[in-house]
């Protein structure tokens, strides 16, 4: 540290020394030299203040350059955010268009469902009023029919199960015939035997007798007597099985009369 201040003290005072010299040179000039030098130092000065200008003159150009660059490239920037901001609206347009359609197609859909719904229902309907007079006979062996008839079959299982309706069920039949109309020879039990009376009311009392005695026979073999029922209301019914099944458990006797709407 002492030997940096004393170097710096004498670097301070070699300076001091000249400047004292040369104003003592200066001094002791002639007045001839005195102004040659004074009119060289001003033209030194001068070139020095013509390249400081010039100096200045070119930074400032490059500033204006810049400036100008700088500019161009916000208004650059300033375009090209507009046109985002444009395709940024268009496409919120657009996703709202989409979005009234999509609530239109869902609403059409919706609409289209019901419609289906309806007819649906009205032609389950339509169906189990045609069949709202049959009685559906299950488990009478095929072939039976070849020997005595199905309006016979049908008259010996009123006899055997509800002899009191005899005389006013047995004449009551329109038509008879097996369901379906063919054999599936994949099939082991025999096919139904399908019986239309003329009345519902004759039909409800041996659905309702059959309830009551809770097992059919024929020749002494247990059948069953159902309704003849269209087969999305059969779908409808089965999806209550598991209700009736808790039901059942809790020594309830559930029932769905027929026609009634699941």
């Amino acid at each position: 540290m002492k030997r940096q201040r004393n170097t710096t003290q004498m670097k301070e005072q070699t300076r001091n020394t000249e400047v004292q010299i040369n104003e003592e040179e200066i001094g002791k000039l002639p007045e001839k030299e005195f102004r040659i030098m004074i009119v060289k130092m001003i033209k030194n000065l001068e070139n020095k203040m013509e390249k400081m200008q010039e100096s200045i003159n070119k930074d400032l150009e490059e500033l204006k350059n810049k400036h100008t660059e700088t500019n161009n490239t916000i208004t650059e920037i300033k375009n090209t955010l507009e046109g985002i901001n444009s395709r940024i609206s268009e496409a919120e347009e657009q996703i709202s268009e989409l979005k009234e359609k999509m609530v239109e197609i869902t609403s059409e859909e919706q609409n289209k469902v019901k419609r289906m719904k309806r007819t649906e229902d009205s032609l389950r309907d339509l169906w189990d009023n045609i069949k709202h007079t049959n009685i559906q006979i299950i488990g009478v062996p095929e072939e039976e029919e070849k020997k005595k008839g199905y309006e016979k079959i049908f008259e010996e299982i009123i006899v055997e199960n509800f002899p009191n309706m005899e005389k006013e069920i047995v004449n009551q039949v329109q038509e008879a015939q097996r369901v379906p109309y063919r054999i599936n020879p994949r099939r082991n039990t025999p096919r139904h035997i399908l019986i239309k009376l003329t009345k519902t009311k004759h039909k409800e009392r041996i659905l309702k007798a059959a309830r009551e005695k809770q097992q059919v026979t024929y020749k002494g073999n247990p059948i069953c007597l159902t309704a003849d029922l269209s087969a999305e209301t059969l779908q409808a019914r089965r999806e209550w099985q598991d209700i009736f099944k808790v039901l059942k458990g809790k020594n309830l006797q559930p029932r769905l009369l027929y026609p009634a709407r699941i």
